[in-house]
């Protein structure tokens, strides 16, 4: 179940926002349907990044999946604990395994309440 209190993307993003800072990383089917985690790639504090533009890469067993950013702003913070423990991702998607802080300068992507988002994957 896909924690109601955080907004998601189609593209399997989950998203808290706490004033002008937004914290996101991966939803649970996203990391189930990669699988084990081994390398994750995230960009610097201090980049920017573009809404629904590849801002990192996630690398499991079975591939490689591009992470886009949910909004466009400039990178405040990166979970650096996933460089050495990538699999925190399969372990905690919505808790440990975040991926970046991002503080919000422009546009955002669509963004899907829980029930939503639950709509969306079921049909996938």
């Amino acid at each position: 179940m896909n924690p109601p209190d955080l907004k998601y993307t189609t593209e399997h993003e989950w998203i808290r926002t706490e004033d002008e800072v937004l914290r996101f990383g991966i939803t649970d089917f996203a990391q189930d349907a990669l699988g084990d985690i081994v390398y994750v790639s995230l960009p610097e504090v201090g980049d920017q990044v573009q809404a629904g533009q590849p801002c990192g890469e996630v690398e499991s067993t079975k591939s490689v999946s591009d992470v886009f950013s949910p909004v466009t702003g400039q990178v405040t913070a990166r979970n650096e604990s996933l460089d050495d423990e990538p699999g925190t991702i399969n372990a905690d998607p919505y808790g440990a395994g975040w991926l970046l802080e991002v503080a919000v300068a422009g546009d955002s992507v669509e963004m899907l309440d829980a029930a939503a988002y639950e709509a969306h994957i079921s049909t996938l």
